[in-house]
């Protein structure tokens, strides 16, 4: 091989990494979990769907949406504490309110405190997403009334739940474990195998899922708190139908003349 070719290929080697993204799920692998969840009887498997639920929506990262192993340094889950729902205007207040009124919560939000590229005391928030099951809203009403149901202090993560007087935690590895049970069931017509998905990757799907949207790329990177355009390596051009009618654009759009140059006058 020519030596100028060989060097070539060596220098676009070095400039290109090989991919290490993950793939993000679509919304039918969270919904198969959710509804599976809602006919569970142990509260370890609503509290791994609900957590799946509010990485996908908030666009969170595995440490603040899990409760990791102790000393983690990664790890700082949202609490029962960051959590603040309302119906209406009207705030909820958490010793008093009923049940019913904690699941007719039209809005919710989490308040950082010491989360990754978050501002201290800032506070994102989103309505109900129109689904009674998959929704950030509910999501979090169930969290709420399960650990206070337990008695859970205002520092418990919301990744924590109670069943006979054991305690269990959500970890990384056990939402790694349902997506890719799930994707497995799924099949391959999902386009990706269960290897290609872990507890990463739903925040690359929420991510996902607001470009598809047409969200402002802007207004996805606010919400994701990214402080760069880093946000842009999580939206994967696989995703079908983000690149389904870009063939034709390119057609429409490539056809095109030049203006002229100036013709120089000869002296």
């Amino acid at each position: 091989m020519d030596f100028r070719i060989t060097r070539m290929l060596s220098c676009w080697k070095k400039e290109d990494p090989p991919p290490n993204r993950v793939k993000p799920v679509p919304v039918q692998v969270i919904r198969r979990i959710a509804f599976i969840s809602s006919f569970a009887t142990h509260p370890r498997i609503q509290c791994t769907s609900d957590m799946i639920l509010l990485a996908f929506f908030f666009l969170l990262r595995p440490g603040e949406y899990t409760d990791a192993t102790t000393g983690d340094s990664n790890s700082k889950p949202f609490l029962l504490s960051s959590v603040q729902l309302f119906i209406g205007p009207r705030r909820l207040d958490f010793a008093t309110a009923t049940d019913a009124e904690l699941n007719a919560a039209t809005f919710a939000s989490l308040t950082f405190d010491n989360q990754k590229n978050g501002v201290r005391g800032e506070v994102i928030g989103l309505s109900t997403s129109g689904d009674t099951i998959v929704c950030p809203v509910r999501a979090l009403a169930r969290r709420v009334i399960h650990l206070r149901t337990n008695n859970a202090p205002a520092n418990t993560p919301l990744s924590r739940c109670f069943f006979n007087n054991k305690t269990f935690k959500i970890t990384p590895s056990l939402i790694t474990k349902t997506l890719r049970e799930c994707v497995t069931f799924l099949g391959p017509e999902l386009g990706f195998l269960a290897k290609d998905v872990s507890a990463r990757c739903l925040r690359a799907a929420g991510a996902n899922a607001l470009l598809l949207a047409k969200v402002d790329s802007d207004i996805i990177r606010l919400i994701g708190r990214w402080r760069s355009d880093e946000m842009l390596r999580y939206l994967h051009v696989q995703a079908a139908p983000l690149m389904a009618q870009y063939s034709r654009r390119m057609l429409e759009a490539g056809n095109y003349t030049f203006i002229p140059n100036q013709t120089v006058p000869m002296h």
